[in-house]
Formats: structure tokens, C-alpha cells, sequence
């Protein structure tokens, strides 16, 4: 396989796509797809999954397609998605309590095995069926477990030095929901996930189409 470094986001982020349209596919009996078929599907040319699929190897046969299954258990692998993912919790509130109650995680292989809080009257909580165990605990869990991703659903003041302690204890991957961008050595991907951007951007996006803030946006040059 290429090296990750290699791959474009853009490309890398739209195989979860076609992976989620095989699957579909698959439930509903499909053995075989074309690259015009995923590509309608999802928005794309036809031309734009053969372009992304070939960053990977090759795949199917000209005027045949793909055989679904096939293309569904490569791009897992591609994913790392052929095995499961144990990950950390680190901020058991509104946003944390939300998260463990999220079961499509682990149907889909990634297992929260452990949840941290700093606060007293959370740490030894039982929630969604995880205890709540201190700070001092989590580079011994980290080491235990085999935990690989970390989830951070702390305030913004904390995020950064939550990251640095998770890095520190061997963690290699961090899906960040609070809302500040996370300074992490490169050899840790980060993923983020800042509602309030992407409701600011839906928001603007809504008053581009009715016509509102026209000429704000083009008044100045960004």
C-alpha cells in the first residue's frame, strides 16, 4: 500500500464513503457495482472513484466492475477496519455521557474500553456500563488494554493537555470534540469534530442560497 503521507485526505476521507454504499449495497442483495454506480451514489463522477480506488492498487475489471464484497473487504483492510479499535474516553460529561451511550461504535469495531474524569464527583461512576476511573489511572489502561485511539470530550482549556498526557501514554490516533485545534507531533493523526463550526458553516451555507450576505462575503477579499 502507498504511504499514508501519500494518499490525499479528500481521497482517504471519501472511502468511508464507499465503504458505507457497499455495505448498503451488500444488505440489499447487490453482487456487483460499477464505479459509475458508487460514484451516482455518492455525488461522484464515475471517473473520481476509479482516480481514489487507484491510489490503492488495482481494482475489478474494465467493463465488469467490482465484485462488491470483494472491493468492501479490500477497502476494510485499506482502513484498518478489518479488526477492532480500542480506545479511551477521556471527559465524562454532557458530551463524554453522549459518547459511551453511542453503541454504533463498537458494532462497528471500535470499543470504548475505558472512561476518565478529573472531577471527584464523576471519577467511580458507573455510565452506559463504564466506570469512571481517575487520570492517574490512564497510562496503565493505556499499556493494558492496547489502546490505540483516544477520545477527548474535555472543555476547551483542558483539550490540550489531555492530548499530551493521552500522546504520552502510547496513544497514537485522537478524535477531538472540544472546540480548539490540538498541537500533536506528527506521527499522531487527530480527527476533529467541532459542531459549532459545522453548524456556523450550515448556517452560512443557508444564507448563500437565500441570498443573504452576498455582499458581505464579496466585499472583502479573504
Amino acid at each position: 500500500m502507498p504511504e499514508r503521507m501519500r494518499i490525499p485526505k479528500p481521497t482517504a476521507r471519501r472511502l468511508s464513503l464507499y465503504l458505507r454504499e457497499l455495505n448498503d449495497s451488500i444488505q440489499a442483495g447487490r453482487v456487483r457495482i460499477s464505479s459509475k454506480l458508487l460514484g451516482d451514489a455518492l455525488g461522484l463522477t464515475d471517473a473520481q472513484v476509479r482516480k481514489d480506488l487507484a491510489c490503492f492498487g488495482q481494482f475489478g475489471q474494465p467493463g465488469v466492475g467490482y465484485r462488491a464484497a470483494d472491493l468492501c473487504a479490500r477497502i476494510r483492510h485499506i482502513m484498518g477496519r478489518d479488526h477492532g479499535w480500542n480506545m479511551a474516553l477521556v471527559g465524562v460529561g454532557n458530551i463524554g455521557r453522549a459518547i459511551l451511550a453511542y453503541h454504533r461504535f463498537q458494532d462497528d469495531g471500535f470499543q470504548i474500553v475505558s472512561a476518565f474524569d478529573q472531577s471527584p464527583q464523576i471519577v467511580g461512576q458507573t455510565i452506559s456500563g463504564q466506570k469512571v476511573l481517575p487520570m492517574e489511572m490512564l497510562p496503565q489502561e493505556v499499556r493494558t488494554r492496547e489502546i490505540r485511539i483516544g477520545v477527548i470530550a474535555t472543555p476547551a482549556e483542558t483539550a490540550q493537555e489531555v492530548a499530551d498526557r493521552l500522546v504520552d501514554a502510547g496513544v497514537e490516533g485522537i478524535l477531538n470534540f472540544a472546540p480548539r485545534r490540538l498541537n500533536m507531533p506528527p506521527q499522531v493523526s487527530v480527527g476533529t469534530v467541532d459542531l459549532t463550526v459545522a453548524l456556523e458553516q450550515l448556517a452560512f451555507e443557508i444564507s448563500i442560497v437565500r441570498g443573504r450576505g452576498t455582499t458581505e462575503v464579496g466585499a472583502k477579499t479573504c
